[in-house]
């Protein structure tokens, strides 16, 4: 991770934006994925890509307002980690 280059951004016709990363995941972290996709594909009634399955889970948390002030960290020296935990329950 030392290159510094920005992903190309597309627009989508739906109004959103879309860039693609190349991201390393442990096994276990995959197989939470395809636990997420096969969820959100029954309650779809729908096939479900792992990447609607990612945009899903983002989208279910809500994010901090870039204009807020940092909460405090707390003083445990547990790592936090940048994205959400997935899990087998919503």
């Amino acid at each position: 991770m030392n290159d510094r280059v920005t992903p190309p951004m597309h627009a989508t016709p739906d109004g959103e934006a879309e860039i693609s990363l190349v991201i390393r995941l442990p096994w276990e972290d995959v197989a939470r994925l395809g636990q997420e996709a096969g969820r959100l594909a029954a309650q779809m009634q729908r096939p479900v890509t792992l990447d609607e399955a990612v945009s899903s889970r983002l989208r279910s948390r809500p994010a901090p307002a870039a204009h807020a002030k940092p909460a405090e960290q707390p003083s445990s020296t547990a790592p936090v980690s940048a994205l959400p935990r997935l899990s087998g329950t919503a």
